[in-house]
């Protein structure tokens, strides 16, 4: 497992196990768009059809590698401090993975540094697919199901926004419900159907703290926002999570309400 930056101790579980019965669908317009779309990706193959162009999948173990340690520190990093630079309409769970997934993807210099604090020099960049030289600045989450074709930027079949069902459904691949399964930056997804119009929440996987004597396992999430709640991000340990007070929220095999691990395409 990888070192995270700017881990602190778990707090007490009556503080951090506060999760809301699902992700809001926020406003999509708020969401600021990477660039236009694409034009010089229609012609890029899907060799593994999985929906997403080779093109802007990370092909090498070094740039996965680098890719999650940036991924889980910008994410664990929005507990100690939330970033100026995560729009404050676009703070939920989903949220966080976008967030996340996009400061994942960007070139990490001293502007970077000074735009986002908090999580310092974590790994080098990823070598191909960074958000500065994507094609033509495409939107960043698929949106609808199939394999890559020509025209999907056209129709609108990616877009800058995704909620916690199409990041499911959409943009990664069902791992399995074991944790000894998953990798550091895996999301873990719950189906909450008392939650009415929004029943889905996401959650991202840590790993071990390398420097914590115990390794416990960490997960960070958002608990969710509604017009009458902020919500905020919390860490903690898997295993007290695999403990909740509520056991729709617990992340073992025997909860229906726990879906598993599922990997971001863009690793696969």
């Amino acid at each position: 497992m990888r070192a995270f930056a700017s881990l602190i101790p778990i707090v007490s579980l009556a503080v951090c196990l506060i999760v809301v019965s699902a992700c809001r669908r926020v406003n999509p317009t708020s969401v600021q768009a990477e660039a236009p779309p694409a034009s010089n990706i229609n012609r890029a193959l899907d060799s593994d059809a999985d929906g997403f162009p080779d093109a802007i999948e990370l092909r090498t173990e070094s740039d996965r590698e680098n890719f999650r340690r940036w991924f889980t520190s910008i994410a664990s990093a929005q507990y100690d401090e939330v970033s100026s630079e995560w729009q404050a309409a676009q703070r939920d769970c989903a949220g966080l993975v976008r967030f996340a997934l996009r400061e994942s993807l960007r070139h990490h210099d001293r502007q970077w540094q000074r735009r986002v604090s908090g999580v310092g020099e974590v790994a080098a960049d990823v070598s191909s697919a960074t958000l500065e030289n994507y094609p033509s600045g495409a939107p960043l989450f698929r949106v609808a199901d199939g394999a890559y074709r020509e025209d999907d930027y056209a129709a609108n079949r990616f877009d800058s926004f995704a909620d916690a069902r199409t990041l499911k459904n959409h943009n990664a691949t069902f791992i399995g419900r074991d944790v000894r399964d998953a990798l550091p930056g895996d999301l873990m997804f719950f189906h909450q159907p008392f939650a009415g119009r929004f029943p889905y929440h996401v959650m991202i996987y840590l790993g071990a703290d390398e420097r914590d004597n115990d390794r416990s396992a960490l997960v960070v999430y958002h608990t969710g926002a509604s017009p009458d709640v902020v919500g905020s991000v919390r860490r903690v340990a898997f295993e007290t999570l695999a403990r909740h007070p509520d056991a729709r929220w617990r992340s073992v095999k025997a909860n229906p309400h726990f879906l598993g691990f599922y990997r971001l395409k863009i690793l696969n």
